[in-house]
């Protein structure tokens, strides 16, 4: 039996569980998910609205949210609360799903220069800055 075709009941301790991740090394890297393809294929196509209609709704520019959908621009406070309002949901979801992308987009950009940022010694930090006292 390969490693693939074992189920939960067959791994008994945390070395199992570990070869089997192991083993499993190659992962597929999905591009950066942008908050215009959620307004797209999860609210505008189920709901058979347009960027028209959704423009009109949130008194916004129709070209706003075509550039939205198309992902040629992001989503902004304004408008994060304007679509949290038509679509029941809160302002931070939205605003939550363009900082995401742009870290992860950010990430692959500079992450080599983040490497090179070696960080403040946490016992050095002030108690005010860590929010709680020191350990």
């Amino acid at each position: 039996m390969t490693d693939f075709a074992r189920t939960a009941d067959d791994l008994t301790n945390v070395e199992d569980l570990r070869r089997l991740h192991d083993s499993t090394t190659e992962f597929e890297v999905l591009p950066p998910l942008h908050p215009g393809e959620i307004l797209r294929e999860s609210f505008m196509e189920p709901l058979s609205l347009s960027a028209g209609a959704v423009a009109k709704a949130l008194d916004l520019p129709r070209s706003r949210i075509e550039r939205i959908a198309r992902e040629e621009i992001g989503i902004s406070t304004d408008t994060a609360l304007r679509l949290a309002r038509y679509f029941g949901t809160t302002h931070q979801f939205w605003l939550n799903l363009q900082t995401r992308f742009e870290s992860e987009v950010l990430m692959s950009e500079i992450g080599s220069e983040l490497d090179q940022i070696a960080p403040i010694a946490r016992s050095d930090m002030p108690v005010s800055a860590l929010g709680h006292p020191r350990p």
